[in-house]
């Protein structure tokens, strides 16, 4: 779930509490090149007003004329759009894509507070709801937990699946922090020294003070875990890299130059680390964009941690990263 569906679920409660008529809409499977995946939300007041995307085009008009008109049903019901090409068509949706949709009305905050209190706490939500009665019941979820829909039953998950840990609680890493939390990752700020710790303002990140090794372990790193380093102090640096490649993370990446993470690939040859092991490292570290300043340097970053999540399904994890951004110093 990504910051938009948590402002969704924010906006459907505080729009429920104004007493306005509201229904929530997921997307609930898809076909071909639909444009947002199974999972996505949007919140849909009686006027028409909408927050959140299920399809960033002709839908969401569909839908609101239907919320003006009163059309919309009372109980869960799905809505599939797209399936010939005159919808595709209708509907700005792209060349082969379908997509079905669970639209119900929410008549009360009963399960949104104790929803939007566990995505505060960094804890993930299943909400399976009947579709024949609309009852819902919640429970804890796993990372490997993913929305499902069987025809009869809905189950949608929320809160962030995914972790970044960051290690220098520096410039470069409160960019970076404030664009990862928008992308759906958790971040925790790994940074040891107490004269970064008394500058570090938070934005949302979970701040740890342990050694960076230690942190790898203290945080049970697993496989929807990123690991950047950015503290440009080799000791600090190496330091996590010697774990953190060890680690099912998958991604980890480091701060430096060429000539400077050919020295640290040197540098870690000397201890007990494969050759395999060494080059999971991103390094320099993001994509090639002539990132100069510490916020192009972030999203830089940003955008290789984006290219390596969404390609998890094929080798992209372990085979040959894209070109890696430049004028790191």
């Amino acid at each position: 779930m990504d910051s938009l569906d948590m402002e969704v679920l924010r906006r459907a409660r505080d729009w429920i509490a104004a007493g306005h008529r509201v229904h929530l809409l997921t997307v609930a499977q898809t076909w071909g090149s639909a444009p947002r995946q199974a999972g996505a939300l949007a919140a849909l007041r009686g006027d028409g007003q909408l927050v959140g995307s299920v399809s960033g085009g002709c839908v969401e008009d569909d839908l609101s004329e239907r919320a003006r008109q009163q059309t919309l049903p009372d109980r869960p019901e799905r809505i599939t759009y797209g399936i010939t090409s005159d919808d595709a068509a209708r509907f700005g949706l792209p060349c082969g894509g379908s997509l079905r949709l669970v639209v119900e009305p929410l008549r009360d905050t009963v399960w949104l507070d104790p929803v939007l209190a566990a995505i505060g706490r960094h804890e993930l939500t299943m909400r399976t709801v009947d579709m024949q009665t609309g009852a819902c019941t919640l429970a804890p979820a796993s990372p490997i937990d993913g929305p499902d829909f069987d025809g009869r039953t809905l189950r949608a998950v929320y809160g962030p699946r995914w972790r970044l840990l960051i290690i220098g609680a520096n410039q470069t890493a409160r960019a970076l922090c404030d664009i990862a939390i928008s992308l759906d990752f958790h971040v925790l700020v790994c940074d040891p020294r107490e004269d970064f710790q008394a500058t570090w303002d938070g934005r949302g990140a979970t701040l740890l003070t342990s050694m960076p090794d230690d942190a790898v372990a203290e945080i049970n790193t697993d496989e929807r875990t990123a690991i950047v380093a950015l503290t440009h102090d080799p000791k600090l640096d190496d330091m996590v890299l010697l774990e953190a490649l060890k680690s099912p993370a998958f991604y980890v990446g480091a701060l430096g130059s060429g000539p400077s993470q050919a020295r640290r690939r040197e540098r870690l040859r000397l201890f007990d680390l494969s050759d395999e092991e060494i080059d999971r490292l991103h390094g320099p570290v993001g994509l090639r964009i002539a990132s100069r300043t510490p916020a192009e340097i972030a999203v830089a970053i940003a955008a290789e941690l984006v290219w390596v999540r969404n390609t998890l399904g094929g080798a992209a994890a372990c085979a040959p990263h894209p070109p890696s951004a430049a004028r790191q110093p």
